[in-house]
Order: structure tokens, then sequence, then C-alpha cells
């Protein structure tokens, strides 16, 4: 027994020092240490060792099985390293190099541009409300002047929850909710996201927007147009040019559509335009009264102004971006551009 364990550490070393790779260092491993190894199989016949020299078997068996253990773990700390080696000759890593740092996010351009928009309107005394995505259907529509049959809800088709409740089309509802809390003077930026069943180049089903709500004695159409004058030029420069358009909104009378003269072409007429030199930027009108008396206000005491605008319509003008889609993509080779 003594000389078939001499042979097996002689063949287990004669092994390792062949060994090459690491799978084999590990297969040397299994095959005469592992569970059912040949140096576990010895020790399994120990009985077959005469009691006069199992003492001698047992402690040989043990440095056989330390020797075995300790030249295995070296082989591999071997490939390791030779390993580490093989790598920064074969990529030629510059050790010396100082390490990457790390990227930091950026501001979402719809974000940066609402940011913006906040900061303008709280210079002029505006505070900013927030509200609901899922809301009522009175708040969304009736409050506001549309009723169930009113054909303006064509053009805000949605998507519904239940019968009476909706993903919002618009951020109106908020001033609907803070002008039922509130008395005058109100004085209020409602951004957020809006819904509606629109998917193409300039069109979302997801979208953002942000209205505007001034309400107080005295409130005329002059000053409607002096704030929104003042806005858009802070926004887009100084020489911007911009006119009103009488349109038509349920909870607004007199309603105004305001254009400002295109940013691409200065007014002479090219693709983003149509042809026509202007861009609409915005909808806004004097509050109608039916609205006021929704909310329980006088209107022959009160009267005020609304607006509102997309939020990725203004980012799209302000720094020519061509598709709205490109804001909800993800593409950071997009997105770090601004």
């Amino acid at each position: 027994m003594i000389e078939d364990l001499q042979k097996l550490e002689k063949d287990a070393l004669a092994e390792l020092a062949a060994a090459a790779q690491e799978d084999q260092i590990l297969g040397i491993r299994t095959k005469y240490l592992g569970r059912k190894g040949l140096l576990t199989g010895l020790l399994r016949n120990i009985a077959q060792v005469s009691k006069a020299e199992k003492p001698l078997f047992g402690k040989r068996c043990n440095e056989v099985k330390e020797l075995l253990h300790t030249r295995i773990e070296e082989a591999l700390q071997r490939q390791t390293r030779q390993k580490k080696d093989d790598i920064l000759i074969k990529e030629k890593i510059d050790v010396t190099l100082p390490g990457r740092s790390v990227k930091y996010g950026r501001t979402h351009p719809v974000i940066q541009i609402r940011g913006e928009i906040c900061s303008i309107f709280a210079s002029f005394g505006f505070s900013v409300v927030e509200g609901p995505e899922v809301e009522l259907d009175y708040y969304n529509f009736e409050a506001l002047n549309i009723p169930k049959d009113h054909p303006a809800r064509d053009m805000q088709d949605t998507f519904y929850i239940e019968e009476n409740i909706v993903l919002r089309t618009h951020t109106s509802p908020v001033q609907v909710r803070v002008m039922e809390k509130v008395k005058p003077p109100v004085r209020i930026l409602s951004p957020g996201r809006v819904y509606r069943r629109d998917s193409d180049v300039s069109h979302t089903p997801m979208f953002h927007q942000i209205e505007g709500l001034l309400v107080d004695k005295g409130i005329s159409f002059g000053d409607l147009k002096g704030i929104l004058t003042a806005f858009l030029k802070k926004v887009f420069g100084e020489d911007t040019t911009l006119r009103f358009r009488p349109s038509f909104f349920p909870f607004t009378e007199p309603s105004a559509e305001v254009d400002i003269r295109c940013v691409i072409c200065k007014g002479r007429g090219c693709r983003v335009c149509g042809q026509s030199g202007w861009l609409e930027i915005l909808g806004s009108g004097m509050v109608d009264p039916a609205v006021f008396k929704n909310v329980g206000y006088n209107s022959e005491e009160y009267s005020g102004f609304a607006f509102g605008l997309g939020l990725e319509r203004i980012a799209m003008l302000k720094y020519g971006i061509s598709d709205i889609r490109l804001f909800f993509e993800n593409d950071i080779r997009f997105l770090k551009q601004f």
C-alpha cells in the first residue's frame, strides 16, 4: 500500500507539471483529491494495511494530500497570473492612464423647457399647481363648458378608464379644481402630462402641456396680450414677432391663437411653417362666464384669461427638432445634445 501511495504521488506531480490549462489542473484535483478520487480510494482500503504499518500509512496519506493540495493551488495561481499577463500583452492596456470618469445624465429637453417656462411665469407672479392625470369627465370636459354632445370632444378623443373617468386631455381641469377652492385673485400655472389618441411625427398619445390662468378684477384682453408677448420674447428672443388670430375654445370667449414669425426661415416661408412664414404656438382667451358660474365666481365682478401650450412643440421649435417621437425614444445620442 505504501508503494501504491508513492506511485500515486509521483503520477499526480507528473500530470500537474504537464498541465497547461486551468481545466486540466482542476481535473487533476478531482482525479486525485475528489470524493471519489484515487487518494480517497486508498484511504478506504486502510483496513488491508497491517496494524504496524497503519500509523505510517495514515501519516503518508496526509502528507501526500497536503502536498498535492499545495501544488495544485500554486498551479492555479500561476494560471491566473498568466491570464492577466496575456490580457495586458494582447490588449496593450496602459495601466498609467487615468480611470474613466463617471458619465452623468442630462435633463430631458422637455423638462428643460418646462423649467424655463415656469421660471419666466414665476417672475410674473404665477405659482405652479399640479393635478391628477386620471380625471373625472366633469372636470376634464363639463366644468369647462364642454357637455357630452359638444363637437369639441371629438378633437380631444382620449382614453377612458370608465364611462366618467378619463386620462386627462389637457391640464385645464387643474384650473377648475383651484377655482373651486380659492377665491380671486388667482394666478397659476399648471404643467403636466396629458393624453390623446394621436400618433404621428407631430403627435404622440402622451405629451406635456402647460396652462396658465389669471383671474382678478379688471383683467382685460390687453393684459393677456401683454403677458404672452413678454413670455414669448423671453423664450424665443426679443426680436420675436407675434400675432393673435381669432379662434374658438369652449372655455374662453373671445379666444385667440397666437403665432410667432417662423424661427427657421424668419418669415420668408419654408417647409416647417408651410410657406406661411408663421408658426402656431399656443391657444388663449378670456375665461368664459359659464366656467366662472361652474366654480361660483361672479363674472360681473371678476374677469380673467387662460392660455395653453404644448411643451414638446416649444422644444421642437427652439431646438430645431423635426420629429416629436425623438423625445420618447431614449436615444442617448439625441438626449446628450441638450
